[in-house]
């Protein structure tokens, strides 16, 4: 037995961790306890989707990369990591479609969340890429399903968090690329109603966009941002350079102790907030960056997760309509009033939503807000919960670990297709989590 916990390092359970080849999985299913089994990636879900008190938890599957085919679609091992699938794409000029903040991720992972990047109001989410997957069902029965093959069970299963089945395999659609670097354009903007007009005016010219909030600014420089924008690089704005498809490295630098105390204190948020809106130029274009740099900056740092201390941190990402400009400022109203430390919150927007029956993003625009866990937290979170509710908006259950389950039926509208298929192809809820559990889905 061991204990395990998300990536903010808060709410640990013991389970009992399982290792597995692909081919052993149905046995796998077939014997698990009373308390059932989930799937585990890399353990970069925030929350408690890869937990499962006092049950069995499936460590990751061996990594299995085929050849790109001819229509540029890829068959992939579910426990697969995002780095290893990009090592190996980008000398063959391809990349994946979608990547989230980190590659440390899997590709079942990736399914289980339909994981989503800095590109979703032109490419999608991560199941949107997705021609078919391979999934041990409850009983030991494995199914390829897709888009066009049993597409109910497909959609339950994309963002299902692993309760319909354990992914095997996967195949993936890519797309080509010239260089593994980005062309990036940086904005610096004084306030929110700024960066919010200049995301809603122009992300649809661009491929990738994201703004990054200082959240401890107030009055008149509330949500000032830096905003990022970029696309492929090619070949011919490298110039020089002589290996213009390197794949990205692991990384150089570790936090390898959890400090005694938390790290991510108000007065160095302040600072770096501070420094890094300054440091940021008001309008540059033509940057050249490498793809691990404008996707994955916080890559570089193995284990930073632990820099938060002994009590971890939690990550709160919502999405509201897109409409509901109003109830984003008030969120970041509130946010900023409660002064409490992050330098890590995020803006995105949406483009609409794919048919999985719990995948989170819809139309609308998305914050994601880092800050150190701490008693005074949950009250905050409790209201911003209930505005995001009144404007039709929902959080993130792959971040999520604190959720009241009332809530969730009204932030997931499909919540009952989502357990009919569930009680079809596991009547027995041998697929559990500490998640699935708390929030009674």
């Amino acid at each position: 037995m061991s204990e395990l916990t998300g990536w903010g390092r808060t709410a640990a359970t013991v389970g009992c961790p399982v290792s597995a080849t692909a081919a052993e999985v149905p046995a796998v299913v077939r014997a698990a306890g009373e308390r059932g089994l989930i799937a585990r990636g890399l353990g970069r879900s925030y929350g408690d989707p890869a937990q499962n008190a006092g049950g069995d938890v499936l460590l990751p599957l061996p990594t299995e990369i085929g050849a790109v085919a001819a229509d540029g679609t890829v068959r992939v091992g579910a426990g697969t990591s995002l780095h290893d699938l990009m090592v190996a794409l980008l000398p063959r000029g391809r990349f994946v479609p979608v990547t989230p903040g980190t590659r440390y991720v899997t590709v079942g992972g990736a399914l289980a969340c339909d994981v989503h990047g800095k590109s979703h109001h032109v490419t999608g989410s991560f199941g949107d890429q997705v021609v078919d997957l391979d999934l041990v069902l409850a009983s030991g029965e494995t199914r390829t399903v897709g888009p066009a093959r049993e597409p109910e069970l497909f959609w339950a299963t994309v963002g299902g968090l692993g309760l319909t089945g354990v992914i095997t395999a996967a195949t993936l659609r890519t797309i080509p690329v010239e260089t593994a670097y980005a062309e990036v354009s940086t904005q610096r903007l004084p306030d929110l109603d700024a960066v919010m007009g200049e995301m809603r005016e122009g992300d649809a010219d661009v491929t990738y966009s994201v703004a990054w909030i200082d959240t401890l600014a107030r009055g008149a420089a509330m949500g000032r941002s830096v905003l990022s924008r970029g696309e492929h690089a090619t070949r011919e704005l490298l110039g020089d350079v002589p290996d213009v498809l390197a794949p990205p490295r692991p990384p150089r630098l570790t936090v390898p102790l959890t400090p005694p105390v938390n790290l991510v204190s108000l007065p160095a948020v302040r600072a770096f907030n501070e420094a890094w809106f300054r440091k940021a130029p008001r309008h540059r274009t033509g940057e050249i960056q490498s793809l691990a740099t404008f996707f994955h900056p916080l890559d570089g740092i193995a284990g930073w997760n632990r820099a938060y201390g002994p009590h971890g941190f939690v990550q709160y990402q919502f999405v509201v309509p897109d409409h509901e400009d109003a109830t984003l400022v008030r969120i970041l109203e509130r946010i900023s009033a409660a002064r409490l430390p992050c330098f890590l919150a995020v803006l995105k927007r949406f483009g609409p939503g794919n048919d999985g029956l719990l995948s989170f993003p819809m139309a609308g625009w998305t914050l994601a807000y880092d800050v150190p866990a701490h008693p005074s937290l949950a009250p905050l979170l409790e209201e911003l919960d209930r505005q995001v509710v009144a404007a039709g908006g929902r959080v993130y259950l792959a971040k999520d670990s604190r959720l009241h389950p009332a809530l969730l039926p009204q932030m997931y509208p499909r919540l009952d297709e989502f357990r009919a298929v569930r009680e079809e192809v596991d009547p027995h809820r041998v697929l559990r989590s500490d998640l699935a559990r708390r929030l009674e889905i």
